[in-house]
């Protein structure tokens, strides 16, 4: 049997060989190709009728694309890397991009052995890591989420939260005086302890006493600041007010109420930190903060970036904003 190739694929969909390439290469948008959903989608059909398969070795070597992404997410379990991948899935469907994802594993060594187009790195620290991405970014395109690293042979990603913690502390001690917080025990140490920090200030700002009790440290899985939610809970004096410094952490805390029988928000409130798509579906959905659309537009960008053969670094900032949705809802 014969390999059908891009002849065959254009002679189907009565279209050139350059049309047919311009299509599966995903450059069918803003670059003047001229080239029109319904005619992209009679390639495709073509492409699927054929059963064509592109040789991917010999469009890395004739166009230096590889056309894989690769995602470094630290925990895919978070309901914010979960949200990443899905919304990576989507925009790379149309563009002949394969998404490849580096879960649970440090990038620093895993990165030299790869060869995507563009490869996204979803924690990097300021001073530890900045010169290893300057010197990566060299021969790899680079895409980090930083909420200090300036660009520097990479683009940054940044999540501008602002007030936005303040707001959501605000929210709750505007009703509640017993007020907790779920955070990575790291937090506690940390010099400059954002989300941590913003429950501290949230306290002062609302005149209620700091309680050590009502601070939960947990080791940074769920299962973890599940337990810590429980201990939390189970106090003779528990909590009424949850903060917790993410939402995969804010949905720990309200499984183990509703395990615990507790009504959430009737018995406590939860707001948590990152506005994922798994807090708004959720029942009850989760207040939180976090940026609008983040996660589409940080998949858009990714595509282009792997498109794109630019050496123009630059900052992508998304503002923040306060989300009060169900688990912690406006006072009656």
């Amino acid at each position: 049997m014969i390999r059908p190739t891009i002849k065959t694929v254009a002679a189907e969909a009565g279209v050139s060989t350059a049309t047919v390439s311009y299509v599966l290469a995903g450059r069918t948008k803003g670059n003047g190709s001229g080239i029109s959903p319904a005619t992209a989608e009679r390639v495709h059909a073509a492409v699927t009728k054929v059963g064509y398969r592109p040789n991917q070795a010999a469009r890395t070597i004739r166009t230096g694309k590889s056309n894989l992404m690769m995602l470094s997410l630290t925990m895919l379990s978070d309901p914010w890397s979960l949200s990443v991948s899905k919304a990576v899935s989507a925009a790379v469907a149309s563009a002949g991009i394969t998404p490849m994802i580096l879960a649970d594993t440090d990038w620093r060594t895993a990165i030299k052995r790869q060869g995507a187009d563009v490869i996204f790195i979803d924690a990097a620290e300021a001073e530890g890591d900045a010169a290893l991405l300057a010197e990566l970014g060299r021969n790899n395109n680079l895409v980090v989420f930083s909420e200090t690293l300036e660009p520097n042979g990479f683009d940054v990603i940044r999540s501008v939260s602002g007030s936005s913690m303040d707001a959501a502390m605000d929210h709750l001690t505007a009703t509640h005086t017993k007020v907790a917080c779920l955070t990575p025990r790291g937090s506690l140490q940390a010099p400059c302890p954002t989300r941590y920090g913003a429950y501290l200030a949230g306290l002062r700002r609302a005149g209620l006493e700091f309680r050590q009790d009502y601070v939960a440290p947990f080791d940074g899985d769920e299962f973890s600041a599940y337990e810590a939610a429980v201990a939390l809970l189970s106090q003779p004096d528990p909590p009424t007010a949850i903060f917790a410094t993410s939402d995969f952490v804010a949905m720990a805390a309200i499984n183990a109420a509703q395990r615990m029988r507790l009504s959430v928000p009737g018995d406590v409130a939860v707001i948590g930190v990152g506005n994922t798509l798994q807090g708004e579906v959720m029942a009850p959905s989760l207040s939180t903060v976090g940026p609008v659309d983040f996660f589409n537009s940080l998949a858009e960008f990714l595509v282009e970036r792997a498109k794109s053969d630019s050496v123009q670094h630059r900052i992508l900032e998304f503002p923040w904003q306060l989300f009060v949705r169900e688990s912690a809802p406006v006072a009656p």
